[in-house]
């Protein structure tokens, strides 16, 4: 009896432990590149008496490709523009790529282009190189798009092994609206309500940019929270063995009718995706003042402090409401494929 063939599953693309594992199997024993083994949503280049520049791709495959509060172009624009700041980069230049398949309307796919330019301008980014692909229909599930970007180191980039004791967790905002959205967009038949929620798809540019410039290496570390949600993302800050953070759930900001769909489906918010969020380690000294700079600005209105770092095991730890302590791991499979 011969045994089964691996196969790749959805939940390879949630970028929780199961993407993980995808890429140490499959990618990284035969990409070796320092760069690339940094492992971070942008490669840091160095460039012979020049700024080091930022260097990120990424492909888009949301369904719905129209959702509340945004669609697949502005999406991929803010999601590029994103890892580059998250990096500590000014974005200047992005790729597109477009697979369409054949059979999807036109107006629909000049919406999209639409929408990416307007979210370029607002990132002051310039889309320069794009390509188009074709498929026969019922290969390509309407519209994929491959973006590439490129922006200039404007500070020393933080690094997960900047992270010490003493340290301070913010968050920007409230988490997992866009991964609701997309749940929501997908059952709107199923569900007998009505909600308000919407994605919070947006570059994130000029609210951390000023950060950059005001706090400097002070801001340890910075990721934008995407796949995998929170919990996920601050996993990866936990390169050091000999730290943990502890984050309290009662002071995690969470939008009421997110909570509520959460508390329905039996989803945790906690590994539900948002595009228009950060997630940033800070030295005790500028918290507040982070704080304040965060909430003067429309995409940090919620911003709070969540937790500490400590001596310790390596680990995420939660602060539950009813007063006990929980490791928090790292999504293993995906409660909502294809969010971005």
């Amino acid at each position: 009896m011969t045994g089964q063939t691996e196969v790749v599953k959805l939940g390879h693309g949630a970028g929780g432990t199961l993407t993980k594992q995808l890429i140490e199997r499959a990618f990284l024993k035969y990409f070796r590149s320092k760069a690339l083994l940094e492992l971070g949503d942008s490669a840091i280049l160095s460039r012979p008496n020049s700024s080091e520049i930022a260097f990120t791709t990424d492909s888009y495959v949301v369904s719905p490709i129209f959702f509340p509060g945004g669609n697949i172009g502005k999406l991929s624009i803010s999601g590029t523009v994103n890892d580059l700041v998250a990096a500590g980069a000014k974005p200047l230049y992005i790729s597109a790529g477009f697979i369409i398949e054949e059979g999807f309307p036109m107006d629909q796919l000049e919406e999209v282009a639409k929408s990416m330019s307007e979210t370029a301008k607002t990132a002051n980014v310039e889309v320069v190189t794009a390509d188009t692909k074709v498929v026969e229909h019922g290969k390509g599930d309407g519209l994929f798009i491959n973006t590439a970007g490129i922006g200039v180191i404007g500070r020393t980039v933080s690094r997960a092994a900047s992270i010490g004791v003493g340290d301070v967790v913010i968050v920007s905002g409230a988490m997992g609206n866009h991964g609701a959205t997309i749940l929501l967009s997908r059952k709107r038949d199923e569900l007998s309500f009505e909600t308000k929620i919407e994605s919070d798809c947006a570059p994130l540019d000029g609210m951390l940019l000023p950060l950059y410039e005001e706090y400097g290496r002070e801001i340890r570390w910075v990721r934008d929270v995407t796949r995998g949600g929170l919990f996920t993302i601050l996993n990866e800050g936990m390169t050091r063995r000999n730290i943990e953070m502890v984050v309290s759930e009662s002071t995690i900001p969470v939008d009421r009718e997110v909570q509520s769909i959460c508390d329905i489906l039996g989803l945790d918010p906690f590994y539900l995706a948002n595009e228009g969020k950060v997630a940033m380690v800070v030295s005790s000294k500028i918290a507040e003042g982070v704080i304040k700079r965060l909430r003067k600005h429309e995409h940090g209105r919620d911003a709070a402090i969540i937790g500490k770092v400590r001596k310790g095991d390596g680990h995420v730890y939660v602060e539950t409401v009813t007063g006990g302590l929980r490791i928090a791991e790292p999504l293993l499979d995906d409660p909502v494929p294809r969010i971005c």
